[in-house]
């Protein structure tokens, strides 16, 4: 059986560059001469690799999740839900201003995706919803254990942490510096609910 041409990329590198071009661009204002252009591939080495822009982009939408975004996850490991929200609100602060990421890819992604993007649209729609439901689920266990109180709605705690991060990814997205967006942080930190 004859083997095919090794690859003459990393596959890894070339995702991460793949990630900004999303990041910078947007999935439907990313073209595949611009993919090919940033990740020194061709069309077929591409292909071969990641499947098509929309296998792309889940990959790379992975990748932030894992990386950049990783923050999240290692708040809702924190002791308390206190601790979960502040860990995951300053965390968004520090990751949509830093210099090396523009924003937040799960907002940035989904910017002027019409009816060709839909199931890229969709995606995100899903996966923020997902990261919501986390956060809800993460802060019942706290009113379970006591740690909130037990008046308190999971889901519009989680809801409201979700609508200020976005709200934070926007301003950023316009050129929010990091002081304006950590003064956002604090002030919905000086809003917690108290125990």
């Amino acid at each position: 059986m004859a083997m095919g041409r090794p690859r003459e990329f990393d596959v890894e590198t070339a995702l991460d560059l793949a990630l900004h071009v999303f990041w910078r661009k947007g999935y439907e204002g990313t073209s595949m001469s611009d993919l090919t252009e940033a990740m020194g591939i061709t069309k077929p080495s591409l292909y071969a690799a990641f499947g098509n822009k929309e296998d792309l982009f889940r990959k790379a939408l992975d990748r932030y999740v894992d990386g950049p975004g990783g923050y999240y996850q290692a708040g809702l490991q924190k002791p308390t839900a206190r601790e979960v929200v502040e860990h995951i609100l300053y965390g968004a602060v520090d990751a949509m201003t830093d210099p090396s990421n523009p924003g937040c890819l799960a907002v940035q992604g989904a910017l002027c995706c019409g009816e060709a993007a839909e199931t890229i649209k969709q995606e995100l729609a899903a996966r923020r919803a997902k990261t919501e439901e986390d956060l809800r689920d993460r802060l019942s266990r706290s009113i379970a254990e006591g740690d909130l109180p037990s008046s308190t709605d999971a889901g519009d705690l989680a809801r409201d942490v979700s609508a200020i991060m976005q709200g934070m990814a926007g301003q950023a997205a316009g050129g929010a510096s990091r002081d304006q967006l950590r003064k956002l942080a604090d002030m919905a930190m000086r809003s917690w609910p108290p125990v």
